[in-house]
């Protein structure tokens, strides 16, 4: 198996298909003519889910980091489609809204995304998915337990 994972660099194959993602993700975005990337479109599709959450609970849903998070959310608000609300509990802390303008963006793309999802999977399975997801995360688990220091 180990010349198998050095000669075919997962890593490779993984980048690769991003970038192939994002690509097709902002070419049907201009199409429809908003103006969005993926980061964005990634943002406010977790707040049309689970609105006014923190921008912390943003972070983890999206799993971008923290400053990410707070540049996106500044870009957005400037075009209108989210609002910044200060925690009642917490006042360093704000709670980051879809305006209307923003749902409005959220449900012209929800079909398109929705194609892009289905075109990606085209051909292949419900198990197919499941042991993809399985190896996700097992690449993933595998790299977080993993103390890149001690392994040097």
């Amino acid at each position: 198996m180990s010349s198998l994972i050095l000669s075919n660099s997962y890593g490779i194959l993984i980048d690769r298909t991003l970038r192939l993602i994002k690509l097709r993700y902002l070419q049907t975005f201009r199409a429809a003519g908003v103006d969005i990337t993926p980061e964005q479109w990634a943002l406010m599709d977790q707040l049309y889910q689970t609105d006014g959450v923190s921008q912390n609970e943003l972070a983890n849903g999206t799993f971008k980091n923290a400053p990410t998070v707070s540049r996106i959310v500044d870009l957005l608000c400037k075009k209108g489609w989210t609002e910044r609300s200060r925690c009642e509990n917490d006042r360093r802390s704000y709670n980051i809204f879809l305006t209307t303008n923003g749902k409005k963006i959220v449900e012209t793309l929800l079909p398109k995304v929705a194609h892009l999802r289905q075109l990606g999977w085209k051909s292949m399975t419900e198990d197919d998915y499941k042991t993809f997801i399985r190896i996700m995360n097992q690449i993933h688990e595998n790299y977080e337990e993993e103390n890149v220091e001690k392994s040097n």
